[in-house]
C-alpha cells in the first residue's frame, strides 16, 4: 500500500510539474484578409493571416498559401477560416490552372509563426512555383498557381525537453482522431476543386491535388485517406476484367517518416502485389518515404505496440507476389508492431545518395532547368521495371526485384544521410526529389507523352 501510495505521489508531482510546460491549444492565424509580402518569409503583422501571397525566388511569380487549423478533437478552430482559404483557391481555379499541395505537420510542430516546417514549406512551394515557371517558358503552357494550404493541429501537448518525448503516444492518438473528424472535410472540398474544373473543361484541366503529411502527420493523413486509396485501386478494374490505370486521392499521396503500424497499409500492399504490370500511363499515386534514421518509428514505436497489442491474436498471412510468381508469407504480428516504413515486405524503393555531397551544394546542382530534369524523370518512370534505378542527380531510386515497374505504391526506404532522424525533412536532396515525383504525378498523361516528344534541353547552368 505504502510502496502504491509512493508512486501514485510521484506521478502527480510529475504532471504538476509538466503543467507549465504544456503547449498552448490556441489558434494563430485569425485574420482572413489574404496579405500580401514581398518577402518569402513574410513581416510578424503578415504571420496572422490565414492567407497570404508570396515571392518565389529569383523569377518574376509568387504563390499562395493557406491556413486551415484543428484543436485536439479534431474540430476547426473556426470553419470561417477554411472557407477564407477555399473561397480563395475556387476563385483562383476559375480563371487559371492550380496546383495546390496540402501540407500536415507532425509531431512537436503546430501553425505557429515560424515553425520550421513552415519555413520549409514556403520554400517548398517558391521551388514548384518557380519549377512551373520554367517548365511554362519549355512547353509554352500557361503557367501554373502553385497554391498550399497548411493544416495545423497541436502536434506537441508539452514544450519541456526530454519531457515532450514522453508525448510520442499522446499525439498519435490525436493525429488520428484528427484525421478522421474534420481533415476529412477539408481534403474533400479542396479535391471536389480539382473535380470541379476538371467536369467544366471536360478533363482537359492541368489543375492537379498533393497531399503531404509528415510523422503523425502522415498518419493523421492515411487515417483520412486510407479508404479513398483502397477504392481507387479496387475501381481500377472493370466488372468486365478490363484493367485501367489505378487512382489515388488526388493526384499524389506523399506520407514521410509516417507514424502507423504496417498492418494499416496491409490492404494497398496486397492489391499491388497481386497485379505484375501497369500501363505506360501510370503515374504515382503514392509514396512512402521513412528513414533508417527515424528511430522514433523504427524503435519507440513497436515498443508501444507491444502493450497496445498484448492481448490481440495474430497470424501469418500467405500472399502471392505476381512479380516473383511465388508466394510470400507477412507476419501478421511484425505488421502489427512496425511503422509501415520499417516493415521490409511491403518496401518498393531504396533511395540513396550517389556521393556524400553536402546539402547547400544539391541547392545549388539541383534547382535548375526543371524541365530537363522533369523529362529525364517521366522517361525513367515510363521504363520503370523490377530492379530498376532511376537517377535524380545526386540520388538513386531503386526498385526492389520483386516490385512491379510503374507500380503507383512506392514505399520507399530512405539513407540515414538524406534524412537524418524522425523530424528531419529539410535536406535539399530530399525537397528536389519530392518536387520532381510533384511534378511528374501532376502532369496529364498526354503532357508526359508530349515532354518526351520534346528534343533534349541540356542542362542550364545559374
Amino acid at each position: 500500500m505504502a510502496n502504491s501510495f509512493v508512486r501514485s505521489l510521484i506521478t502527480l508531482l510529475i504532471v504538476v510539474a509538466a503543467l507549465p510546460a504544456c503547449a498552448p491549444l490556441i489558434q494563430y492565424r485569425t485574420n482572413y484578409e489574404l496579405c500580401v509580402s514581398d518577402r518569402l518569409r513574410p513581416s510578424a503583422e503578415c504571420e496572422t493571416h490565414a492567407l497570404q501571397q508570396l515571392p518565389a525566388q529569383d523569377v518574376d511569380s509568387n504563390f499562395l498559401l493557406g491556413f486551415i487549423e484543428f484543436d485536439d478533437q479534431g474540430q476547426m478552430w473556426d470553419r470561417r477560416q477554411m472557407w477564407a482559404v477555399l473561397d480563395r483557391l475556387s476563385t483562383e481555379s476559375a480563371g487559371r490552372d492550380l496546383l495546390m499541395v496540402v501540407f500536415v505537420h507532425g509531431w512537436k510542430h503546430s501553425a505557429k509563426p515560424y515553425d520550421p516546417n513552415i519555413e520549409t514549406f514556403r520554400s517548398v512551394l517558391a521551388e514548384l512555383s518557380r519549377a512551373e515557371k520554367q517548365i511554362s517558358d519549355v512547353t509554352g503552357d500557361p503557367q501554373r498557381l502553385v497554391a498550399g494550404v497548411y493544416l495545423g493541429w497541436r502536434g506537441a501537448s508539452v514544450t519541456m525537453p526530454l519531457v515532450e518525448n514522453a508525448s510520442f503516444w499522446d499525439r498519435k492518438n490525436t493525429a488520428q482522431k484528427v484525421g478522421k473528424v474534420g481533415v476529412t472535410e477539408v481534403l474533400d472540398r479542396i479535391e471536389q476543386i480539382r473535380r470541379t474544373k476538371d467536369s467544366m473543361e471536360e478533363s482537359a484541366s492541368r489543375t492537379r491535388l498533393v497531399v503531404v503529411g509528415h510523422s503523425f502527420g502522415g498518419a493523421l493523413v492515411h487515417s483520412a485517406l486510407a479508404t479513398a486509396l483502397e477504392s481507387g485501386f479496387v475501381h481500377s478494374t472493370g466488372p468486365d476484367g478490363t484493367v485501367s490505370d489505378v487512382a489515388g486521392f488526388g493526384n499524389l499521396v506523399v506520407l514521410i517518416n509516417p507514424a502507423f503500424e504496417a498492418l494499416l497499409f496491409a490492404p494497398l500492399s496486397d492489391m499491388s502485389t497481386e497485379r505484375s504490370t501497369y500501363f505506360e500511363p501510370q503515374l504515382p499515386v503514392l509514396a512512402v518515404l521513412t528513414s533508417e534514421a527515424d528511430y522514433a518509428t523504427r524503435y519507440a514505436f513497436p515498443a508501444g505496440r507491444i502493450f497496445s497489442t498484448f492481448f490481440e491474436k495474430e497470424r501469418s498471412i500467405t500472399r502471392y507476389n505476381a512479380v516473383a510468381k511465388t508466394d510470400e508469407i507477412v507476419d501478421e504480428e511484425d505488421a502489427n508492431r512496425s511503422a509501415v516504413g520499417h516493415f521490409k515486405p511491403y518496401r518498393t524503393h531504396r533511395l540513396y545518395p550517389t556521393d556524400s555531397g553536402s546539402r547547400e551544394r544539391a541547392y545549388t546542382l539541383e534547382n535548375t532547368d526543371s524541365f530537363t530534369r522533369l523529362q529525364r524523370f517521366s522517361q525513367s518512370w515510363v521504363n520503370d521495371k523490377p530492379g530498376s534505378r532511376i537517377p535524380f542527380d545526386s540520388l538513386i531510386l531503386e526498385r526492389t526485384t520483386n516490385s512491379a515497374g510503374r507500380n503507383p505504391y512506392l514505399v520507399t526506404y530512405v539513407d540515414k544521410e538524406l534524412i537524418r532522424d524522425h523530424n528531419d525533412i529539410a535536406d535539399w536532396r530530399i525537397i528536389n526529389f519530392l518536387k520532381q515525383l510533384i511534378l511528374l504525378s501532376s502532369q496529364r498523361p498526354q503532357d508526359v507523352q508530349n515532354i518526351l516528344r520534346m528534343g533534349k534541353v541540356p542542362l542550364q547552368s545559374k
